[in-house]
């Protein structure tokens, strides 16, 4: 009875705690419509089945569960559309794909570099950022203007985390699904290091480019 009582509170625990972190995916035509979300955050990326090629990246902060009420930070399609708010209602199509929940989980805005002569902090507040949301195996990093609806570039996919006896400290692998500014970095599979300090992330390795960087990335609620 006692072992029953707690596979319930498991089932439940599990529930909620999905609810604040889930990816869904629908096709349309030859695209494929990503959303990802935590419990106030919400993004839906398009972008080719077969080529990966970019088609458009929106997202905000939102509010609702069964319709989701947004305000976007971002919209690449902006020039475009001028759409600031959105009102999701036909959820019922989304396809969860989420996998496990791995370390990294959440938000991140960029917050500087490590350099040659010790940390190179930026100003979070300032209206242009550069953001990165890691939910259940999916990866996706914004660049944006708030004030004015300037898009700069993203890219997304896959991830994963591994090691070994300290789970601050490990590897993080990103695999490319996506990137709108060379098409041609789909499927390149990067691997780094990372490091967790508090609410900071240390993210050491190469970049798409081939160059080396040793970013800091702050933790975004």
């Amino acid at each position: 009875m006692k072992n029953s009582f707690i596979k319930i509170l498991l089932v439940v625990a599990l529930s909620f705690s999905n609810l604040n972190g889930q990816v869904y995916e629908f096709d349309s035509e030859t695209n494929t419509h990503r959303i990802i979300k935590d419990k106030n955050y919400i993004i839906e990326t398009v972008f080719n089945s077969s080529t990966g090629e970019f088609e458009f990246t929106r997202g905000g902060f939102y509010s609702g569960k069964k319709t989701l009420n947004v305000d976007f930070e971002f919209n690449s399609n902006f020039t475009n559309d001028s759409i600031k708010k959105i009102l999701y209602t036909n959820t019922k199509k989304w396809k969860k794909v989420s996998s496990s929940k791995q370390k990294l989980q959440g938000k991140w805005l960029m917050a500087g570099r490590v350099t040659n002569v010790g940390e190179k902090r930026r100003d979070l507040n300032r209206t242009r950022k550069t953001m990165k949301i890691l939910i259940d195996g999916f990866f996706q990093w914004i660049a944006f203007d708030t004030s004015n609806f300037r898009f700069f570039g993203s890219g997304g996919g896959s991830y994963n985390t591994e090691f070994e006896n300290n789970p601050e400290k490990g590897e993080y692998t990103e695999k490319i699904q996506f990137f709108s500014r060379d098409n041609n970095k789909v499927g390149l599979i990067l691997p780094f290091e990372y490091d967790l300090r508090g609410e900071d992330w240390y993210h050491k390795g190469l970049n798409s480019k081939g160059g080396a960087l040793h970013e800091i990335w702050h933790f975004r609620k």
